[in-house]
């Protein structure tokens, strides 16, 4: 990466003076450049692709995805900061990305409380306990199909879905590791529910978050998805549910039980919810500041938690000390444990994207996709788009570009964005995941075998999206 971004750089230099800062592109006057004609938007456009490539075969390099992202933004907002300087305008480039920089401070507070909760969900053994009772309860393969399905489906509007993936997973893998073909099956069926439960909830996926906090789709509007999006998962799940083999696995006897507090942190996180919320329906507000809120109630227990520590035996709400929990509640390391590659992922292709837009290559992507194709066919090429690159650079695109929409047609993007990823195993980041998980079970091409199917569903939804909410497609 280093080589090539001093071949970028120097790249810039050598031509820039053959290209002319002065050229027609840049119509200096302390305004907005366009340099989608320029050397430098060239070069910037390589920089991204050549970045996300790297991103896109992070399975096989096991470089962390933020790395080149974060220094493509790097390279992109230097050669703007250069064309800008050199052209004597003051300030325009830097309030432009001080833009971005606002936009991701939002997203970037509001992830870290969410995945601050589930963290200490999972500390205090919410999820584990559920796999165990799962795995302990003697359902058939058939049944644990639909059981693991409907549960990411539901988990995942709250949760994100990538946590839902890994948790029914791992059900999966416990109960049935000896049957490859009910662990692929169970693993794609998690996958289309996660994405899909996701797509009818901000708290789902980053992508509807993006829509919510921007102000697009009001957090009761994203109800009105349910049904489509449940149309999206069932009619895979019906067609897959026949190849389920018809056999019961081996019971298992785990006794295990929730540690001291889990039940109030879940509360506290509803309770954060819904704060989040009526911050921004009612008085206004980023939602993020309502999760900071919820964050304080949580360390604010935690702190409880660890003034009482060594008062073991049954809580007030009914759960036990562990044996063995030696180690005190720590806020600060749910903190820690937070994805921090996947923090900083975000801000890289914030600012990406960003740059190019600022270049003015997203009005030029605009003009063609929402003008000449129509709302309707960019909203669902978005959708298969996201299948083969992430949905989230998509998205930030698509609300840079702010085109003129209906509320149908911003709810049709949120769907296709959030459930186009299911199309392929590497689509979402649920589906790399259980890739990494169910090793050798759950593979790229036993998910592509499914592909037509998920299709179907995937039709299935924008058709009944178009059936349901046809009010909500008139604008005006």
């Amino acid at each position: 990466m280093r080589t090539l971004s001093l071949f970028c750089l120097t790249a810039f230099f050598l031509f820039s003076g053959f290209c002319g800062i002065s050229s027609a592109a840049l119509e200096a006057g302390g305004v907005q450049l366009d340099l989608t004609g320029h050397m430098v938007g060239f070069i910037s456009l390589i920089i991204f692709l050549l970045a996300y490539a790297v991103v896109m075969v992070e399975e096989v390099t096991h470089l962390r995805k933020s790395k080149p992202v974060l220094l493509a933004a790097g390279l992109i907002w230097g050669l703007i900061g250069f064309v800008y300087a050199s052209n004597g305008i003051d300030h325009v480039a830097e309030a432009a990305i001080r833009h971005n920089i606002l936009e991701y401070a939002e997203l970037l507070l509001f992830l870290l409380v969410a995945m601050t909760f589930i963290n200490a969900m999972d500390e205090r053994l919410v999820f584990e306990v559920l796999r165990v009772r799962l795995v302990g309860a003697g359902y058939s393969f058939r049944k644990l199909f639909w059981i693991t399905g409907a549960l990411a489906f539901f988990i995942s509007p709250v949760a994100d879905n990538l946590t839902t993936a890994l948790l029914m997973c791992a059900v999966v893998m416990a109960i049935g590791k000896e049957d490859n073909r009910f662990v692929c099956l169970s693993c794609i069926n998690i996958v289309v529910a996660a994405n899909a439960g996701g797509a009818f909830s901000p708290f789902g996926d980053i992508t509807t978050l993006m829509v919510w906090q921007k102000g697009l789709v009001q957090f009761h509007e994203f109800l009105t998805l349910f049904l489509p999006s449940a149309v999206n998962w069932l009619v895979p799940a019906i067609i897959m549910s026949f190849a389920v083999p018809p056999k019961y696995p081996k019971a298992t006897v785990e006794n295990l039980h929730l540690k001291r507090g889990a039940l109030v942190i879940i509360g506290l996180f509803l309770w954060t919810i819904i704060t989040a919320v009526s911050f921004h329906n009612f008085l206004q507000l980023p939602p993020m500041v309502g999760m900071m809120a919820g964050l304080s109630l949580l360390k604010l227990y935690g702190y409880y938690l660890n003034r009482t520590h060594n008062h073991n035996g049954p809580s007030a709400f009914g759960e036990e000390e562990q044996i063995g929990d030696v180690v005190p509640f720590d806020i600060f390391r749910k903190v820690a444990r937070a994805e921090w590659d996947t923090l900083l992922f975000f801000y890289g292709v914030i600012l990406c994207v960003g740059g190019l837009g600022f270049m003015g290559y997203l009005a030029m992507a605009s003009q063609i996709m929402y003008l000449d194709w129509g709302p309707t066919t960019a909203n669902i090429a978005v959708g298969l788009l996201s299948a083969v690159v992430d949905n989230i650079p998509v998205m930030f695109a698509v609300l840079t570009m702010l085109p003129d929409m209906s509320q149908g047609q911003w709810l049709l993007v949120a769907l296709t964005a959030g459930t186009g990823g299911s199309l392929l195993s590497i689509g979402s980041a649920a589906g790399v995941a259980l890739m990494g998980q169910a090793r050798g079970k759950y593979t790229f091409f036993s998910h592509l075998k499914w592909s037509p199917v998920i299709a179907l569903g995937y039709a299935a939804a924008i058709y009944v999206h178009f059936l349901v909410n046809s009010s909500l497609f008139r604008i005006g």
